[in-house]
C-alpha cells in the first residue's frame, strides 16, 4: 500500500516522461470505450470531465466519438503534450490538481472519468469531488491499465526479477501477480463513499508485443523506474537489452488488464 505522502510524490513523476508517454503507453481497447458509453448511457455531445488525462491516451478516443471533454491534468509537461495531441478536437486541458479545481459556476458534467489516474487522486476527496461536479444521474467511470500474468504468458518477467533483486528493487515476497481477470475490483470502495451506486464492472485483457527499445521506453514511463538511481537504470536496461536481443524475435510479450468501473451518482445524499 502506498502511503499518503508517497503517492503525492510519486504522481508528480509522470511529468518527467511526457515526451515518451503517448507512444510508449498502451492504447486502451476500443471495446472498453463502447462498454463505457453503453453503461453510462452517453450520447454524442455530452460533456465529460477527465481526471488526469496525461497526454490524452483515453481522451482522443472519446473526443473522436463526439464528446466534449474538459481535462484536469496535474503535470505541466503532460498538459502541454495533451493540448498538442488534442488540437482541433472538442477538448480543453486545464493544468492543476483535481482536488482543488472548480468548474465554472453552474457547470455540471454527464460523466467524470479517469484512465489509469483515479488511484493517484486523494482518496479522502475524489468521490466527493466527482459527486460535486456531476449532474444528477451522471456517472463516474475509471479503470487502470496494469500488468497481468496469464497462464502461458511470457516467462521473461519472472526471469528478469533476479536483476531487480540484485539492484535492491525486487518485489516483496508476498507481492501479487494477478492473472487475467484477477485484478482488484473497487465496488466496495465506491459504495462505501455513500455517493455512488455501481452499475457496471467488466474486466478487459489485451496483449502487446514490444521490441527491445520500445519496452525500455515503456519502463521509463513508470514511477518506480523514473525514480530509480541512474546507475541502477543503466544496469537494468543493459541487462534487458542483452536478454531480449538473444531472442529470435528480439521482443517481449506483455499482457495488460483493466477493470472498468461505472457508477451512478446518487442524487439524494443525507
Amino acid at each position: 500500500m502506498v502511503s499518503n505522502n508517497d503517492y503525492k510524490a510519486l504522481r508528480k513523476t509522470f511529468d518527467q516522461a511526457a515526451d515518451l508517454y503517448q507512444q510508449a503507453r498502451p492504447d486502451y481497447p476500443d471495446e472498453l470505450f463502447g462498454e463505457l458509453i453503453r453503461a453510462a448511457g452517453l450520447k454524442s455531445g455530452d460533456h465529460l470531465l477527465e481526471v488526469g488525462c496525461a497526454t490524452g491516451k483515453a481522451t482522443i478516443s472519446l473526443a473522436k466519438r463526439g464528446f466534449s471533454i474538459t481535462c484536469v491534468e496535474l503535470g505541466a509537461a503532460l498538459a502541454s503534450a495533451a493540448r498538442r495531441n488534442l488540437a482541433g478536437m472538442d477538448a480543453n486541458v486545464i493544468e492543476g490538481r483535481f482536488e482543488d479545481w472548480q468548474p465554472e459556476a453552474g457547470r455540471r458534467f454527464d460523466l467524470v472519468f479517469a484512465a489509469t489516474a483515479w488511484n493517484w487522486i486523494d482518496p479522502e476527496v475524489r468521490y466527493a469531488k466527482a459527486w460535486q461536479v456531476l449532474r444528477p444521474g451522471g456517472h463516474l467511470a475509471f479503470w487502470h491499465a496494469a500488468h497481468v500474468f496469464p497462464d502461458g504468458g511470457d516467462p521473461f518477467f519472472r526471469e528478469i526479477q533476479s536483476v531487480y533483486e540484485e539492484l535492491g528493487e525486487g518485489k516483496p515476497d508476498d507481492s501479487f501477480c494477478p492473472r487475467s481477470g484477477e485484478l482488484r475490483e473497487q465496488s466496495e470502495e465506491i459504495e462505501r463513499s455513500g455517493l455512488f451506486e455501481v452499475v457496471h464492472i467488466r474486466h478487459f485483457d489485451w496483449e502487446r508485443i514490444y521490441q527491445v527499445e520500445a519496452y525500455i521506453q515503456l519502463l521509463r514511463t513508470f514511477s518506480g523506474h523514473i525514480l530509480m538511481e541512474k546507475w541502477k537504470q543503466n544496469k537494468l536496461f543493459s541487462e534487458i537489452r542483452e536478454r531480449l536481443l538473444r531472442r529470435p524475435d528480439r521482443s517481449v510479450r506483455r499482457h495488460w488488464g483493466a477493470v472498468l468501473h461505472v457508477a451512478r451518482r446518487i442524487s439524494d445524499v443525507k
